[in-house]
């Protein structure tokens, strides 16, 4: 399997991935925020920001989306490492908030590293393209 196949599973997978954690959030945040890794509920209205995480999460995965669509794959792999800094983000709050240790090191943790990996391997697939060999320009005689 060539790279630009495994590179556009990958990055489908984190697509449908982002939007249905996303649209979980949006949908039933209350059901869906144990899974996020934080100690304990919001209390008040916080459960609002729940609504909140999901409609970026949505937002990431759409702009992913656009990206392979259009066929824009050096974008998407910048875009890609970019993204990852939301996971990264999430694992810290967790963390500062005295969450899940595992839920922010094996869900956030690891989605961003993977997210980070299939980044760079669309700009290694993307600069293979880009450096090759160029067709020689006739010198003046």
């Amino acid at each position: 399997m060539s790279l630009k196949k495994i590179n556009t599973v990958l990055v489908a997978a984190f697509i449908l991935f982002i939007l249905w954690f996303g649209g979980e959030f949006i949908l039933s945040p209350e059901t869906t925020a144990p899974s996020f890794g934080l100690p304990s509920w919001p209390s008040g209205d916080g459960g609002g920001f729940l609504i909140i995480k999901g409609i970026r999460d949505v937002v990431l995965a759409l702009v992913l989306g656009i990206l392979l669509v259009t066929g824009r794959r050096r974008a998407l792999g910048w875009v890609l490492v970019v993204e990852a800094l939301a996971a990264y983000g999430d694992m810290a709050t967790v963390l500062a908030h005295h969450g899940s240790v595992a839920t922010a090191l094996g869900v956030h943790g690891l989605t961003g590293t993977l997210m980070v990996v299939n980044g760079l391997l669309l700009m290694r697939e993307t600069r293979e393209v880009a450096t090759a060999p160029a067709t020689p320009v006739p010198q003046p005689a």
